[in-house]
Parts: structure tokens; sequence; C-alpha cells
């Protein structure tokens, strides 16, 4: 039997977010469990086509290209097959139609399908503008935007099993009147927060842009011409806003609809909240990544791509992801009937940087885009061919005879598309390999452990050719966590700073190049992120989004370094540190509240009321203080007021015990006059609820590590996560990868 590698990271988030638990968070089973539970439950859809004795072989083929990490389907096959919610797809598209009856049966359909653990995607272009009339009720229309906001708030309430929280794409046509609203709508980081947003840019506006003119806005209830604006002002605004906070991005609608297997059907409105799979309404699709790192051989002294061995993968990988369409327990009876009918599927790549890597090929190189360019073609084809022999046993997907499929001399296809270059976030961490596409984030990073420790990771073969040449030490390896980058390192080699590249050594056109070198050989689209420097122009955007177009990309999305308000600027071991060294005084910055706290509210006669004294606390001790005065009495306002700042004070890392030592001894006449009262005023009183706080953990139902595993880390998913200073739940350094956050100290991964 293969044996199991898992770096502790991976073997961290399989616990956390996908081996079934009992209701007391009790682990029911292991990483090797869950990986048969799977291969189980999508071989044994093999039934339904008469190859019951096929059964057992074709499970040990899905079982050992998933242990041995090959290939990995999305999160949500691995965390339902074979369980009773049993939805196994993480990519919905819903329609947005143009009524309050079909806007609210919208957001009911989006709930149920962030329930059971799906991200929605959303084209709210059919919206009538805000201002028009409406006939039936004599009212006016509150416009797209309004309702995104309730579609969010929705999201915000809905928990997933404490595994996946809602995410959501939302779409706008460029013609839409309210187009300048839908480009401003996240100016502000705080609001829809449960939404990634694209502005949709049509042929026709492109064209106007070029030629520097105008284009006509479209009333999509009336169909007419409701006004015109400057192309030119429209696409500046969109580049000041992505430079601002990277919202919004673009996607290419023209472009994504030429691609578009079955037009017959309808029109592609949106993509999922990633953007790398555009959809027909009430469709949804099934994604797995195969892992390049895997896909290699040595020969002499050398790495090369292992051609057969990535065939054989393929073959399996396309026939899994056919099985899910049929294994798929679907959250509405639409999507079921439009996802058999179309049967897309979209087998993708991670561990892309790391094969360059051992290929000894820069990630920033004609040569590297070469590569992604040989390496996709050679995958694209292989799923086709896949898909004919599936079709040639089961039959061609329903829709084939109005697909683009169905002209003389066409191969018979099993699935309408094939293809997609999907975010990794999650499974790249359990596979131990480099996300997507992406270049690699980090060479040494710091990992967060118990007791505030800090534990230097180092990329696998960094380490070993470190190791192999002679200049490895564990003072190098925190340089290079510290700086984030090899470029001003000594003592590195130049051939392996050239080939050990990171997310910003990589320049925007390098990254444009290698997503439109996939995007030439994909049938659905590429999901990456174009990373800036914090000191990147507006024309740096400018240029990049140009070019993306120019290159065939369907759509793209850019992040400037730092340019949201809280993201976590520093990339070494120690901001505080780095700021003690200058001399500089560091500043201290209260950490985000929780979602959710636990403590115990005590009741203290004052001189002039009761006082109500509240102290909660999280997985790092005391968090926050209130008080509230009975009946009115006393100062409120004050006591309110002294609660806030001890609040931050505490959040902020203030010393609990310096905090009472401050607070008791405090003396108000009013109370100090009745000789009964065993304290000396509101702050004496507050300090003293603090004092007999401490060291304590006020826990329902379990102990404090229970908690710290069950509640508290699944409600720290439940608040906005894009704006944050660090991992809610390890502390460690977010990042910004193909639309989405995502911590690699731990694994919490957040899209929209």
């Amino acid at each position: 039997m293969y044996q199991l590698e898992l770096t502790d990271n991976a073997r961290k988030v399989l616990e956390k977010r996908y081996l079934v638990k009992d209701e007391q968070g009790n682990l029911l089973e292991q990483p090797e469990d869950m990986f048969r539970r799977v291969a189980n439950a999508i071989a044994a859809v093999e039934t339904l086509y008469g190859n019951e004795r096929e059964i057992p072989r074709i499970e040990e083929e899905f079982y050992n290209i998933m242990v041995e990490f090959k290939f990995l389907p999305n999160s949500p096959t691995l965390m339902n097959a074979g369980r009773d919610l049993g939805q196994l797809s993480a990519c919905f598209v819903l329609p947005v139609a143009d009524s309050m009856e079909g806007i609210f049966d919208s957001i009911k359909h989006a709930a149920l399908i962030h329930k059971s653990g799906g991200g929605t995607g959303m084209s709210f272009s059919r919206l009538r503008p805000k201002g028009a009339a409406v006939r039936s009720t004599g009212g006016v229309a509150s416009g797209p935007i309004s309702f995104m906001k309730v579609f969010n708030s929705a999201t915000e309430a809905v928990k997933q099993g404490g595994t996946r929280r809602g995410a959501n794409m939302g779409v706008l046509r460029v013609d839409h009147p309210d187009i300048l609203e839908f480009i401003q709508c996240k100016r502000n980081n705080k609001d829809i927060t449960n939404f990634n947003i694209s502005v949709a840019l049509t042929e026709t506006f492109m064209r106007a842009l070029y030629e520097d003119k105008t284009y006509n806005l479209i009333d999509p209830h009336t169909k007419e011409i409701a006004g015109e604006l400057e192309a030119k002002e429209v696409f500046e605004l969109i580049v000041e806003m992505a430079w601002n906070n990277g919202e919004p991005g673009i996607i290419f609608l023209d472009r994504m609809n030429e691609d578009n297997p079955t037009p017959s059907l309808g029109e592609i409105e949106s993509t999922n909240p990633c953007g790398e799979q555009p959809l027909l309404p009430y469709e949804s699709c099934n994604l797995g990544s195969i892992n390049l790192a895997k896909m290699l051989k040595e020969e002499g002294n050398k790495w090369i791509i292992d051609y057969p061995k990535l065939s054989d993968t393929i073959f399996t990988a396309v026939r899994f992801l056919d099985n899910v369409i049929d294994a798929n327990k679907y959250p509405l009876p639409e999507i079921e009937k439009n996802t058999k009918q179309n049967r897309k599927i979209g087998l993708g790549v991670m561990g892309f940087a790391d094969m360059l890597i051992r290929l000894g090929i820069p990630y920033n190189s004609e040569e590297g885009v070469k590569t992604a360019e040989r390496i996709m073609s050679f995958i694209q084809a292989e799923c086709r061919k896949a898909s004919e022999k599936l079709a040639e046993e089961r039959g061609v997907f329903p829709n084939f005879e109005k697909s683009i499929y169905n002209s003389p001399g066409s191969h018979k296809m099993r699935n309408a598309t094939t293809t997609t270059i999907a975010p990794t976030g999650t499974i790249s961490i359990i596979a131990g390999a480099s996300s997507g596409i992406e270049p690699l984030f980090a060479i040494s990073f710091v990992r967060n452990v118990m007791d505030n420790d800090k534990l230097v990771e180092i990329h696998p073969i960094f380490e070993e050719i470190a190791k192999e040449r002679g200049f490895y030490t564990k003072e190098l390896m925190e340089q290079i966590a510290e700086e984030g980058s090899l470029k001003n390192i000594k003592g590195i080699p130049d051939d392996v700073k050239k080939v050990f590249v990171t997310a910003h050594d990589v320049s925007p056109e390098w990254h444009i190049k290698m997503q439109a070198a996939f995007q030439e050989y994909t049938d659905n689209a590429v999901s990456k992120t174009v990373n800036f420097p914090n000191d990147a122009t507006k024309d740096d955007v400018r240029n990049v989004y140009l070019m993306a177009y120019e290159m065939g990309c369907k759509g793209v999305t850019i992040y400037r370094d730092g340019s949201r308000e809280e993201q976590v600027l520093n990339k070494g071991l120690d901001l505080i540190k780095k700021q003690e060294n200058s001399g500089i005084e560091p500043s201290l910055k209260p950490r985000p509240r929780p979602s959710i706290t636990y403590g115990n509210t005590e009741k203290v006669r004052m001189g002039c009321g009761n006082l109500y004294i509240t102290v909660n606390s999280d997985e790092n001790g005391i968090c926050e203080v209130f008080t509230n005065l009975g009946r009115a009495g006393g100062c409120p306002s004050q006591s309110e007021a002294t609660s806030r700042l001890i609040s931050m004070a505490l959040r902020a890392g203030i010393d609990v015990e310096s905090i009472v030592e401050q607070l008791k001894g405090i003396r108000c006449h009013s109370t100090i006059r009745k000789k009964d009262l065993k304290v000396l005023s509101c702050p004496d009183a507050i300090g003293r609820a603090i004092e007999r706080t401490i060291g304590r953990k006020i826990v329902p139902n379990g102990t404090a590590e229970e908690l710290v595993r069950r509640e508290q880390s699944a409600a720290a998913e439940i608040n906005s996560l894009d704006f944050i200073y660090s991992c809610p739940e390890c502390g460690g350094e977010i990042k910004h990868e193909s639309g989405c956050i995502v911590c690699h100290s731990c694994g919490f991964s957040k899209c929209g």
C-alpha cells in the first residue's frame, strides 16, 4: 500500500476542514480514510454504465492518483463524497431576473448553494437601472447595487458547516446604465465584502476605447439607449478602482461567448467567484487539478516531463470528474438538469512553479511561457481524447446536437468542456504543491505554532539544493523568510536565484504572458492574480489590462501589494523587530475583534444603581469588556468609553494585569458615600471583574481547546476577511492568489 506523505500543514488542514468528525469534534477518519471514502463513492457510479465488475480496479485507480497527489478534485468533493450532504461542486452560476420574485428566488437559491459548500456567480445586468419606473407598483427601481447588498447580507448569514464560507461573483455589463456606481461599489473596503466584482467588457466597448469614442448605455428592461459615456473615462475609472484595492476585475464577455460550446442554449453572463469558470445560468462545474510536480522523471542528471505518466493521469482524472457529475447531490433541480445535459468538467493544474524549478526554467522567461504552452496543449488534447473515449462507452452529453461539436468531421464528446485553470489554494497545501499556475508565494516563510513560537518553513526543493550545494544555514533561511525574496541576499548562486523567483519578483507583464499561454489551450478560463508592488502606478494597471485583452485572456484580476487598508505589509519574521532595529518606536494596533467570544456577566451594586459588567475571552485570553448601568443611573457614557478603551488595549496586547492595576482604587463620591458597597467606583468594579477573570476560560460544553478547534475557527470565517492584518486562525500572512485570500501557514482560505 502507498505510504501517504503529508506535511504538518497538510495534516492540519485536513483535520480542520476535510476529515469526518463527530458532534464533539472528534475525528472519525484519517486522511487515508477520506481518500478511500471519496474513491469508493465516485467509482460506484460505474454501476450506472453496466461496469460493476471494474469497480474495484477503478476505485483503486482513483484512490492512488489522490494519495500519490497526482490529482485532487475540488474541495467539496473531498469533503462531501460518500457523506449525507453529497454536494460535490465548487462552481455555480445563477440567473437574477428583473422582478422581485426572481431576485428573491435567486437569493434563496444562493443561500442553499452556500449552505452546501458551493460558490455562486451572478450577473446583475438584467436588472433595470436605479430610478426606472416599476409599472406593477407605481414606484421606481432601486437598481442592481442595492440588490447586491441584499445578496451580500444573505451570504453573511449563511455558515457552511464551518468548512467553506459563501463566496459570490457579481458581474455587470459595461453598457448597463448603473455601471459607474457598480465600478465604485467596493471603493470602501468594508462594503459588499462577500463578493468579488467584475465588469463585463464588450467588443463594442473595447473598440470605442481604442478609437477614443463614446459608447451607448442600454436599458436592459426597455432595450433602448439610455445615454452614452466616454469609453476612455469609464476604463480609467475601472483602472483607478482596481489600483485602489483590486476591485473590480474585468472579464471579456464576448470572448467568453465565442467559446460557449452551446450558444443555442443561451449566453454566458457570469463566471464562478474566482472567474475561471464561465457558465450558463443554473449550471455547475466539477473541477480538479493535476499536480505537475508529480509529472516528472529523472533522466541522467536532469529532470524531464513524463508525458506518458501525465497522459495516464489525465485519462483517470477525466473519468473521475465525469463520474462526479452522476455522484453529485445537487442543491437545486434546475442545476442538476442543466449540469447533466452539458456535463461540463474542468481539469486544471497545480504545482506548475514547482515543475519549472525542477526543470531549471525561470518562471519569468520565454522558456517558461513556452513550457506552459507545451504542457497545456498536451493536457487539452489528452482531455479531449479521454472525453471522446468516454463518449464511445457512455454516449455524448445530451445537448451534443445543440453544441458546436455537432458538425461534419467533429469528434463525439462526453463533456461540453474539459479544461479549466482554477485556484488551488487549499488542495495545493494538501498536495504540498505550489498553487495553480502562480509563481511561488515565498521560498521560506514563517509558520506560527503554539505559544507564539515561529517555525521557519522552507520550500523543499530549495532546501534540497541549498544542502547539496553547501550554502544552507539556519540563519540564511531566516533571512530569506524576512526578505521574502532571494534577489538581494548574498551567498546564493545566481543560477539558483534565477529559478527560485516569487510572485513579486515576477513583473506584471510576465504574469499576463503566463496567463495567456495557459488560456490559449483551456476550454474555460484561467484564474490568476497579477501581482503589483505597492509603488505600481495606475499606468501600470492600465497597461496590464490592455495587454490581457490583446493577448487573448478572458479576464484579469490584479492586486497591488498593500492596497487594502489592513493588509499585512511585511513579508518577514516580525515587523516590530525591524522597527526596533531601526530605532523607530513600534505603534500598537488592536487585532480584529473575534466574531464569537465567551465570558461572564456580573451584577455589581454601585452608588447610582446596578452596574452589569461583561468580560469576554477568546483563545488568546481576555479580549473585551462591556458595561451597562441599570435604570439609567450614573454616567453610562463614561462607563462605555472606559470599556471601549479597555477592550482596545486588551486586543492591542497591553498586559491585562497592568490594566487592572490602573483601574483598581479609582474612587467616585456617589459610591464611597454608601458604606455597604464593596467597590469604590465603576472603573474599580471593572478592574476587579477583569482580575477575577484572569486565567479563566468560560467555555460552554467543552474545554478551551475544543472551543478553539470548533466554534472559534468556524466563527472567524463569518466576518469579512479581505481586509485583515493576518490570518484570523493562526496569525500568518495573508496572500492574494487567483481571486482568493490564502494563508499558507494553516490553509485558511476565502474567495470573494
